[in-house]
């Protein structure tokens, strides 16, 4: 039986000693590499990969809460990522750990898979508006339909598909290289199917939400796979599924939603046409499931994309953790 081949990722390891938020037991947090409404995410490194609570990897990230106010969310992930635990499309969740910061409040630590290729938000943006190769965004495609179809299957809805919440993980193939999957994160918003959303508005980023999310307030299994069309058509022309120039709020997206729905290019495959009009349905009940949608050609045949080549894929295979680091946003 052949080996898979051992991935590694270099880490040189320096402890904050100005960090907001404590080191836990067995794990010491490095270098600040996001920010958002509920957490901070950090690069970590366990001290003790094996615990009484399992195995963690030696190098990984932790999304700690903004005080207490945001742990609830951030402990609501950390749950959800447990009952979907054993998807290969699904970032995997390594538990978590109570710890104070400097005023001795309580925060919440979630530890979660690296993903060494960054964002799928950050590769589109490299490519200038120009797109990825349509063999690239196939590969991706197919993961996230994996990744959806499990969710799903565990009667949960993510509620935020968006390319910056698919990470990209360095895995070994069958073949033995190495390449770049997609792998679905940030599940802080996810519901059970059949929940009601709360308040008055809906859950998510608007430029990828359904018509029937924004117009009923409705998000449900198809309401994904509309918001994996805007995605998908994202990654093939490298610009987002609807002009934003004067689109800021759900109302300017329902507004167009009305008149308009997000274009194909005509310069994209006959499959690729297809699957994006499946998808993009403005009638939910003439979307495909994730299920049926991986059988569809666009992604039945696709293969992985050329052995990952760390210096041109990713910028972020070696990283070193420092003990001064500045606040940095993620776009």
């Amino acid at each position: 039986m052949k080996r898979k081949a051992e991935i590694k990722v270099k880490v040189n390891i320096k402890k904050q000693r100005n960090c907001r938020r404590n080191h836990g037991v067995n794990w010491v947090r490095g270098e600040l590499i996001g920010r958002g409404r509920y957490g901070s995410v950090h690069l970590a490194t366990s001290t003790k990969p094996i615990t009484r609570f399992g195995r963690r990897p030696e190098i990984m990230v932790v999304k700690s809460s903004n005080g207490v106010p945001c742990l609830r969310s951030v402990q609501h992930e950390a749950e959800v990522l447990i009952k979907l635990k054993g998807c290969p499309s699904v970032i995997e969740c390594f538990g978590g750990q109570f710890t104070a910061d400097e005023n001795g409040e309580k925060v919440y630590n979630l530890f979660l898979e690296y993903a060494s290729g960054g964002s799928l938000d950050h590769l589109i943006k490299k490519s200038d508006g120009c797109g990825l190769p349509e063999s690239e965004v196939r590969w991706y495609t197919k993961s996230i339909l994996e990744g959806v179809k499990h969710i799903h299957q565990c009667d949960y809805v993510h509620c935020d598909l968006t390319p910056e919440n698919i990470l990209l993980v360095l895995t070994t193939t069958s073949c033995g290289s190495t390449s770049l999957v997609a792998k679905i994160a940030d599940f802080g918003l996810a519901k059970r199917t059949k929940e009601k959303v709360g308040g008055s508005g809906c859950r998510g980023s608007p430029m990828y939400l359904s018509p029937e999310a924004l117009l009923d307030k409705l998000q449900d299994q198809p309401s994904e796979i509309w918001s994996v069309g805007c995605i998908v058509l994202e990654m093939l022309t490298g610009k987002p599924p609807w002009d934003t120039t004067y689109c800021w709020k759900p109302q300017d997206f329902l507004n167009k939603l009305v008149f308009d729905s997000p274009k194909i290019p005509a310069k994209i495959s006959k499959e690729g046409r297809d699957f994006l009009k499946i998808c993009l349905a403005f009638n939910p009940c003439k979307r495909l499931t994730a299920e049926e949608l991986l059988s569809h050609p666009f992604v039945a045949q696709s293969i992985p994309p050329e052995e990952y080549n760390g210096a041109s894929q990713s910028d972020t295979a070696s990283v070193t953790l420092s003990s001064s680091s500045e606040e940095v946003t993620v776009l």
